[in-house]
């Protein structure tokens, strides 16, 4: 690998294993859609690890690349992960976009995935194989698009994997499969205790809009709004890892 392509990809490493500003963003239309964001803001570890960086990476060509772009999801995946893709899997990918806002000199990286489910099912497929694509997916040092050069877009929802979805048009059950969640912590572990040696935070935040009151919501963590329509939770992944029970959601609506 080029030295030139190493602080971007440091930085998008370090948002594979948590060190990242997460926002999750869903909201429910009265049709039974459904618009769901997941937010990566890795400027805040950009902004510390510019102390790392040597005045040399810093004079290259490629750290001075300034990128706003959006893509379809499926187009920056690898050819070897499209070519093990269900087509239920690809046309999914395809209606997903994926927009990348990059300029490190301003200490900015931030990348959002963004999908419309058509409904429920459509839903909780999404959530379920986003994940499932990006865990399956050997790693590559760029993707093949010449917009994103330097990021490695397969990765980026692999932490995902440890959610178990129950997902129909009046409820939205989210919770933890502990197993999977501490699999992800001992692989993820060292750049854990990194970003804390470097204060680095990591803060994690979920909001759900809904089209009418919800009926119950059961995670006392989470706060409701006073028309019942958005839950919000607000958390890091400190808390998490101490009680992954913190991030389970189940909301009848």
């Amino acid at each position: 690998m080029k030295k030139i392509y190493y602080p971007i990809l440091f930085f998008v490493l370090l948002c594979f294993s948590g060190c990242v500003d997460i926002e999750e963003h869903y909201d429910f239309k009265s049709d039974g859609s459904c618009n769901v964001v997941y937010g990566f803001d890795m400027s805040s570890a950009v902004s510390v690890l510019m102390n790392l960086m040597t005045d040399s990476v810093k004079a290259t060509p490629q750290f001075s690349m300034v990128k706003d772009t959006t893509l379809d999801f499926y187009t920056a995946l690898p050819d070897s992960t499209q070519q093990k893709m269900t087509p239920e899997e690809a046309n999914m990918a395809k209606t997903s976009n994926l927009s990348i806002k990059m300029d490190l000199k301003k200490n900015i990286m931030k990348v959002s995935i963004n999908h419309h489910a058509k409904n429920s099912a459509d839903l909780e497929y999404y959530l379920k194989h986003l994940s499932k694509i990006s865990m399956n997916s050997q790693l590559n040092p760029v993707t093949k698009d010449k917009a994103t050069h330097g990021f490695d877009a397969q990765q980026l929802v692999a932490g995902e994997d440890y959610y178990l979805y129950e997902i129909t048009p009046h409820k939205f059950y989210r919770v933890i499969d502990k197993v999977k969640f501490n699999a992800f912590l001992k692989r993820t572990q060292s750049t854990f205790a990194m970003a804390k040696a470097m204060l680095i935070d990591m803060p994690y935040k979920v909001v759900l809009n809904f089209a009418k009151p919800i009926k119950k919501l059961n995670n006392p963590k989470a706060t409701l709004s006073a028309d019942r329509k958005r839950v919000t939770l607000i958390t890091n992944m400190d808390d998490v890892m101490k009680n992954p029970a913190v991030m389970n959601l189940k909301i009848d609506f």
